[in-house]
């Protein structure tokens, strides 16, 4: 199970992954994988909960055991 991370460390996981950006796009960044497009939260002060890090990491159909390893 993902844990609370800093929004710092989410970008990094993601790029990790494959993915690029994040681009500004409409009300909230994206990053990209191939066609795959995932919207992140905006940077705030307090970290990211650990309920929408696994939201978003459902949304790639990433293994969560991979997540973890990062």
């Amino acid at each position: 199970m993902p844990k609370n991370i800093s929004w710092r460390k989410l970008i990094q996981n993601f790029r990790k992954l494959g993915f690029e950006g994040p681009y500004s796009g409409g009300k909230h960044l994206f990053m990209k994988k191939g066609s795959l497009k995932i919207h992140i939260p905006s940077k705030h002060k307090s970290d990211i909960s650990a309920r929408l890090v696994n939201e978003i990491i459902r949304q790639t159909e990433i293994d969560k055991m991979d997540w973890d390893k990062l």
